[in-house]
This record gives structure tokens, sequence and C-alpha cells, in this order.
């Protein structure tokens, strides 16, 4: 049976009912795990400060076993704003003509420095 855990609240009554179902106790469970059994407290209590692989080996151990499936997009879903595969020929592209030496197909404007220059006259009243 699936159960799917979206908050670290659900893990740990997950966790700890597999545990009870299997009738194992945290101290058994330690010692399959080659841990002490304040270990197994500490991830039934705070499943989400413990590593991603300790935390597939206790799975392992009760007997289930993490499953990432991708949800329904939906219209909220998170949409990026650039457009990746152009921003990355185009970057390509670029990195191409750096390389061999080609000029751009159009010419790159030039913006003159704000202020005066040397050369211009300073108008005096």
């Amino acid at each position: 049976m699936d159960y799917p855990v979206q908050l670290v609240s659900q893990l740990q009554q997950l966790l700890k009912s597999l545990r009870k179902s299997r009738r194992i106790t945290q101290a058994e469970l330690a010692r399959r795990l080659g841990v002490v059994q304040s270990r197994i407290a500490d991830i039934e209590r705070d499943p989400g400060a413990v590593s991603v692989e300790q935390l597939l080996q206790v799975l392992a151990m009760l007997g289930a076993q993490m499953v990432v499936r991708q949800t329904d997009p939906g219209p909220s879903a998170y949409k990026p704003s650039v457009d990746l595969e152009a921003h990355l020929r185009a970057q390509a592209t670029a990195m191409a003509k750096l390389t061999t030496g080609s000029k751009p197909a159009m010419p790159v404007p030039v913006v003159p420095p704000e202020g005066p220059h040397d050369d211009e006259p300073r108008g005096q009243w």
C-alpha cells in the first residue's frame, strides 16, 4: 500500500506505525541497523534531520521503500520565465563566434560614455 508523504510530521507517524505494525521495538531496529536505541528515537522524532541514506536504511529494515512520483504539474506549476533552449542556443552561437574569430552578423551598438568629452567645447557664458 502507498502512503503519500508531504510533511515531515506525516513521516514521523509513518515510521513509528511501520515499526509497530511489524512488532519491532526501537531497540531491535537499532540492533539491526548497528546504532543505539536513542538514534531510532531521534529518527522517529525528527526524520527531517536524518540523512537520506539512513532514512532509506530504516525504511528497508521496516520492509518499506521510498518512491518519488511525479505529480500533475497543473496550471500553478513553476514555469521558467526564460526559454532555456533558446538561451542555450544563443550562448552556444556566441561562444562559437568567439572561438572561431568570426564577426557577429549584426553590429553591436557602441554607447558613448556619459559626460563631456575632452574634445567637446565647454561653454562659458
